[in-house]
Formats: C-alpha cells, structure tokens, sequence
C-alpha cells in the first residue's frame, strides 16, 4: 500500500503530513519517523474529513514513537497552511478540528499562520500532574538528586515550564527525559527551559515528550509564556525565540485564548510505501 505525503515544518519542527480514514499503526509511524530509513519526522499529522459543516478539516497528531499526543501548535499552523493553499486570505477563519476541540486560524500578510491555541489550565488534573499539595504557583519535584521549581500547565496537551539563568547550559538533555516521565505526570509531559531576556523576549528549549529536544515547540512557547505571565515577569506579548527561530505569542491573561504566530512551511510531496 502506498501513502501520499507532504512534508512540512515550523521552525524546523518538521512533520509528514497524509490524509485517510484510519492512521498508520505504530510500528508503521515509527518505521516512516526513522530520518535514516524512513521520510524522517517528528510528528505526523493525519487528516480526515470535518464531518461537520463548522470545520475545514479534522487533524491527529502522533509523535515519533508512535504515540497519538493531544495537540500541537506548530502542526496546527502547518494544517492551515496545507489546507489553505496557495490562497493569500487574511480574513478568512479557517476552524481545524482535533480530539479535543477546535482551533482557530488566520494567514497573516507576511506569509506566517496565527492560530489560537485555546486557555491555559494551570490545574493540576488538566495535565494531568500528581499534587497533592492542590494548585500551586509553582511545583518543587526531586531529580537525579536536585530539587526542581517549575511551573506545570496545560495548552490541551502537559507541560512543565523551568525558569533558567543561561538556556545554553540548561541540562536539557539529562532532566529532559527524567522529568518528562517523572511519577508526578501520569501520562508524561513536554519540558520547556526557559531563560528570560526581558519582559517582552525569552529564549527556549523543549524536550517533547515522545520525541526529545525539538527545534521548536508551538505549545511549549504557548505554555512557556503563560507560565511567566503567570509569574509576573512576562508581558502580553512575547518573542519565543527557539533554536529553529522565532515564534510571536500574545496572551492577555486569564480566562482569554492565548495566540501562536509563526511559519508553516511545505518542503516537499511523496510517496511512500506502508
């Protein structure tokens, strides 16, 4: 059997991008993931059709591992992009529909996508995260022998926000992974390490979970500013700027929708067998 495909990126967050009734199984995700065997990805994007006069399209979104993870906001960007073409309509709404609810998206005039990626949850069970302390500003979680402060909050999907003096020496890849699988995230979480230049710009680096460090996050920069809005250091509207370049997120606070601004970018079509 043979797949069509577009492959797509965000920031280098690169996706395979296919259309059917019923996605690959795991093993077969995991085969096309492999960059040296396979197309090489870090998530796939499935779609199907809206069945519902509201949506343009309905999107599933499985990690490399082939893991099936709730949302993700560079994948969403890239959505929109593939189903708007070539058009150039910058007030045209287009509604992507996903497991979990809709998200709302808009071409901007200089080529990137703005998409809304819904209300930041900063409770415990939205991620879902074992605290049995209840809500708290911010968590203490032991690690490798440290103790860890970071801010957990959901974007649809979990994650785990660590303020950071100089992301360059930030330890990403040793307390990614323990954190990521820690006992106090059932279903595991993506870990943002965040270093603040100042009210308005911070740098970052995610470890996704079921992929690893990524070089972007669209949720991971959503949660990153919302967690520092949270804290009282960021403003409404913050530069993320990732390894894979920037991204624009605007939040104005509690109870509003926070919004991703950024590219979404075809590379190439094929065909592959599955």
């Amino acid at each position: 059997m043979q797949l069509n495909f577009t492959k797509m990126h965000a920031l280098s967050n690169d996706f395979l991008v296919a259309q059917g009734d019923t996605p690959p199984a795991t093993e077969v995700i995991q085969r096309l993931a492999d960059r040296h065997t396979g197309v090489g990805f870090d998530q796939l994007l499935w779609l199907s059709d809206p069945q519902s006069p509201d949506l343009d399209i309905r999107y599933r979104v499985f990690n490399a591992d082939g893991g099936e993870v709730e949302q993700c906001g560079n994948g969403a960007r890239c959505v929109a992009r593939f189903i708007a073409g070539d058009s150039a309509d910058t007030e045209r709404v287009w509604r992507l529909g996903f497991p979990n609810g809709v998200v709302a998206a808009r071409l901007q005039s200089d080529g990137s996508v703005a998409v809304e990626m819904g209300i930041p949850d900063f409770a415990p069970d939205s991620l879902p995260m074992v605290a049995p302390a209840g809500m708290q500003d911010s968590y203490q979680v032991d690690v490798a022998g440290e103790s860890i402060e970071l801010i957990a909050v959901s974007m649809g999907n979990p994650h785990a926000v660590i303020i950071v003096d100089d992301i360059d020496a930030a330890p990403v890849a040793e307390w990614g992974p323990l954190l990521e699988s820690h006992e106090c995230f059932p279903k595991r979480a993506n870990i943002g390490f965040m270093q603040v230049m100042d009210t308005a710009h911070i740098r970052l680096r995610v470890f996704e979970r079921g992929v690893g460090e990524t070089s972007a996050c669209g949720t991971g920069a959503c949660a990153a500013v919302a967690a520092g809005r949270r804290a009282g250091i960021l403003s409404s509207g913050v530069t993320v700027a990732l390894p894979g370049g920037e991204l624009m997120v605007r939040w104005s606070g509690v109870g509003a929708p926070v919004w991703l601004i950024g590219e979404a970018v075809r590379a190439f079509e094929g065909v592959v067998a599955i």
